[in-house]
């Protein structure tokens, strides 16, 4: 009888001490919050061929048009992850000293340019949005309210005066009917306060899809590979024709307003990286 009731309270100890164990286990993992890191590389190319190569690259549109592009720019903020459950982790949004970013073709490193995001929460990402351009809200702020990142678009030079406000897409190149021999300059970009010049607000966002969701954690850095399709400038949900009346556009007129929409459907993503 005493051995039953030693055998018994053996039992009832390796019981607890398993249960405790667990929980404390359980307890570890659920307490590790540890944010991590999480990079973006954009590949800008034609017909989701990468490597777009400054001044020689030729793409013929789907009106027979040549061109190239000897400058390829564009503004990426307001960076979105979005998790398997909808929730979202909002990246610096409206912050473009910290939160915004020039993707520039002639600074692309084997046809890629990086985009390192640093405190991301850990999560399974399945989702991300961003911005082409600065949102009204963040530029009007203020100068004083994005200091750095204005500092930084005037010297890469997606910026007008003040006023005029950011340069989102800067497009530059040639283009002609049988060779590309003649000089572009396409330059979309709010004109300001929108509202009160009664102009078109050209920041668009655009929501992508992983083909494999985003792990973050502290040991694991995701790389989110974007192709960026350009023939979509030319060839896109609008067909476009370079001409003397639309090659040296900047601002917000309706070409730039087809452009910024035709620009929009570029995006998408390639793959997701889990290292």
């Amino acid at each position: 009888m005493k051995i039953y009731k030693l055998l018994s309270l053996l039992f009832i100890g390796l019981t607890l001490f398993t249960l405790f164990s667990c929980r404390n286990s359980d307890n570890a993992e659920v307490e590790d919050t540890t944010p991590g890191k999480l990079q973006i590389k954009f590949e800008n190319g034609f017909n989701n061929l990468g490597n777009i190569v400054l001044g020689q690259t030729v793409q013929t549109s789907s009106s027979g048009q040549k061109h190239n592009f000897n400058t390829l720019k564009y503004i990426v903020s307001n960076i979105v992850l979005i998790d398997e459950n909808g929730k979202e982790f909002k990246y610096n949004y409206n912050n473009p000293d910290k939160g915004a970013f020039i993707v520039d073709q002639s600074e692309a490193k084997a046809g890629i340019l990086y985009i390192e995001l640093a405190d991301i929460p850990r999560n399974n990402y399945k989702k991300i949005r961003f911005g082409l351009g600065i949102n009204q809200s963040a530029y009007l702020l203020g100068q004083n309210g994005q200091g750095i990142f204005w500092q930084k678009a005037k010297t890469a030079g997606m910026a007008w005066s003040w006023a005029a406000g950011y340069i989102f897409s800067k497009l530059e190149g040639n283009y002609g009917s049988t060779t590309a021999d003649t000089r572009f300059m396409n330059h979309c970009g709010n004109m300001g306060n929108v509202s009160e010049n009664n102009t078109p607000d050209l920041y668009r966002e655009i929501t992508l899809d992983l083909p494999m969701t985003a792990r973050v954690t502290k040991s694991i850095k995701p790389s989110i590979h974007i192709l960026a399709d350009l023939n979509q400038y030319l060839s896109g949900q609008t067909a476009l024709t370079l001409s003397k009346d639309n090659s040296m556009a900047m601002g917000s007129n309706q070409h730039l307003v087809n452009v910024t929409n035709n620009l929009t459907k570029m995006f998408r993503v390639d793959h997701v990286h889990n290292d």
